[in-house]
């Protein structure tokens, strides 16, 4: 047993409606951070980034596709990399389908310091579709993640001009992370020490489970 109160249905509803009223509070107030999000300043860009693409060199430019917004994901995958970063890799598998994205004119794609033919091999095990270019020069520790990553950049563009409009790292990145999400809602969380949990459940150090999605047992 593991001693977690157990109620009839009128007791867990009468909690359900007190949590309830935290989790709306919560909503309102990420609504109110996306506001102040989007009123950050800009700041343009003036470096010449350039990226290897399978239809050739491309400016940061050129990666918007013919849209207005862009957003970059830098996952930390390195030039002949023995294992690709798990973390990156579950925030890739959780990417959401392009088409919706494109129909708000916002691109998205990913960078990584690895030469691009290893970029697209590893897209084709992982079976990723989002378009993934080779970037060598100093575009990604310019936005503040260091020569690989991981993280977030966002980007605008107005005629000629690029702005850059926010970024995030590390525990930013969750909020495009359904696994983590989906494993808040349930009893037993994540699993990791630092969160707090009922007694009862068995917690290991965060990121030691994490895995490539075809490299997990059973």
């Amino acid at each position: 047993m593991t001693g977690q109160p157990i109620v009839d249905a009128a007791q867990w509803q009468a909690a359900r409606a007190a949590l309830l009223s935290e989790e709306k509070r919560l909503t309102r107030d990420l609504d109110r951070l996306a506001a102040e999000r989007r009123k950050l300043p800009w700041v343009q860009v003036t470096r010449a980034y350039r990226f290897t693409t399978p239809d050739g060199e491309k400016s940061l430019a050129d990666l918007f596709d013919g849209r207005k917004q862009l957003i970059v994901y830098h996952h930390m995958l390195k030039e002949d990399d023995p294992a690709p970063c798990p973390g990156c890799s579950m925030l890739a598998d959780e990417l959401p389908r392009l088409e919706h994205l494109h129909a708000r004119n916002t691109t998205l794609v990913m960078v990584s310091h690895a030469p691009l033919s290893q970029i697209r091999a590893f897209a084709a095990r992982m079976g990723w579709p989002v378009p993934w270019f080779e970037s060598r020069d100093s575009f990604t520790p310019d936005h503040g993640y260091g020569t690989h990553g991981p993280g977030y950049s966002v980007f605008i563009r107005q005629g000629d001009q690029v702005f850059y409009t926010y970024g995030c790292t590390d525990r930013g990145t969750e909020m495009v992370c359904g696994t983590m999400a989906m494993l808040d809602m349930t009893p037993m969380g994540r699993g990791e020490v630092w969160q707090d949990a009922p007694a009862w459940v068995e917690q290991n150090q965060p990121y030691q489970w994490w895995r490539l999605h075809d490299e997990y047992e059973g």
